[in-house]
């Protein structure tokens, strides 16, 4: 892969434009955006800024085509039957609580998700819980954090009407056998999300295939702008689902007393939305594609076996997640023996100018579950070089020494 090729597209990663080039290791956090995505969205702001689908000039009909091309971007992006199943969003965690929220839960309904959910897949359960007396079971992985089959069948056997899984864990990188957690659920009756925010930047998804009934991603994790995202899901089950938020551009019509709910997606997307985002996240889609999935794991898994070989004798480093680097995709997270991890993050952005995530990465059920601190949380990218890899190895063994 001619990463070098791609850091043009990156303005912050372009060595045309930066003195002091700076090694961006935090992609599982938010991943940075080629040119074509802002130079999208500028045009939005420059050539055409009107509402999409409310009035009938040529800026508002430009941006209604826009933002349906985006939509069918994003169907075919996921493999979606129809470009109705694709609802906009501000993230991930939005997405999830649109379905925690409008979804039709009873009083003793079981929801089941796993023991190292980010927050976003935990707390929107937690609060219907609350709400509504649904159960949350927790399912915990084995003890190198990948899943646990046979307990998931268990689980299952004592009723779930949900199951709501990390395709890709943001804490270590591992990913569901998602195949086979959906048909297991479906023959148990049990309706399957999958949060997808880590898995859309690096694998392809086609939604079809899995026979998903949910699936929500992250604009800003597979290059597009910040707060877009999407809820895909099955269209008779979105169909059947009340709105989660309500007011302009969700009605056909309304009087003081009812109102006449427009069909999905439209009654999903309430107010005016992100336009000059949404034809972000269309163009990001496109550029992700052009790169190639296949090239893209090849290229972590390259970069990934760079810091584990070149890590695995630093004294007192402990690897979150499987030894191996092809179970981990493109992060690389650690905590050391003695030393705060802020403090490491720290010290690597002023020697080196290498970004990296520090803390606990909202999973802090599983770090106060296994009492652990914090950790670091190196992620890597297409755009990312085995140099830059190499550089991570060579500074962090030079923290180590002097702590």
């Amino acid at each position: 892969m001619a990463t070098h090729d791609y850091q043009i597209d990156f303005p912050i990663l372009n060595p045309l434009n930066n003195d002091k080039p700076i090694i961006y290791l935090d992609t599982a956090c938010q991943s940075l955006r080629p040119r074509q995505v802002i130079e999208a969205m500028n045009r939005y702001y420059t050539e055409f800024p009107a509402c999409s689908g409310r009035s009938n000039h040529q800026l508002a009909a430009t941006v209604t085509r826009l933002v349906d091309e985006a939509r069918q971007q994003m169907a075919r992006f996921l493999g979606a039957s129809r470009m109705e199943e694709i609802i906009f969003t501000r993230n991930t965690t939005e997405a999830i609580n649109l379905v925690a929220n409008a979804y039709d839960f009873q009083p003793g309904d079981t929801i089941l998700i796993g023991n190292k959910e980010h927050n976003s897949n935990l707390i929107p359960w937690q609060m219907l819980v609350k709400r509504r007396g649904v159960q949350l079971k927790i399912l915990h992985t084995l003890t190198d954090g990948s899943f646990d089959l046979p307990g998931f069948e268990q689980a299952l056997a004592d009723g779930v009407k949900l199951v709501s899984f990390g395709y890709t864990s943001n804490l270590d990188g591992v990913t569901l056998p998602v195949e086979q957690i959906i048909k297991l659920a479906h023959k148990r009756g049990a309706l399957v999300m999958l949060d997808a925010a880590q898995a859309a930047p690096q694998r392809k998804i086609n939604v079809r295939a899995l026979d998903v009934d949910f699936l929500t991603l992250s604009g800003h994790k597979i290059l597009g702008p910040s707060g877009t995202g999407v809820l895909y899901g099955k269209y008779k089950l979105l169909d059947a689902m009340n709105p989660f938020m309500v007011g302009g551009d969700t009605v056909a019509t309304s009087t003081y007393e009812t109102c006449e709910f427009l069909p999905v997606p439209e009654k999903f997307e309430a107010g005016l939305q992100d336009y000059a985002g949404i034809i972000g996240l269309g163009e990001a889609a496109r550029y992700l594609q052009a790169v190639g999935f296949d090239a893209i794991q090849k290229h972590e898994l390259l970069l990934n076996k760079i810091m584990t070989e070149g890590t695995k004798d630093l004294q007192g480093l402990h690897l979150i997640g499987p030894a191996d680097p092809a179970l981990r995709s493109g992060i690389f997270t650690f905590y050391l023996d003695g030393i705060d991890s802020h403090r490491i993050a720290l010290m690597l952005d002023q020697m080196a100018n290498i970004c990296v995530r520090s803390g606990q990465h909202c999973v802090h059920s599983w770090f106060n579950a296994n009492g652990i601190k914090g950790s670091v949380r190196a992620s890597t990218y297409f755009y990312n070089t085995e140099e830059e890899a190499e550089l991570f190895v060579e500074n962090l063994k030079k923290i180590r020494k002097v702590l």
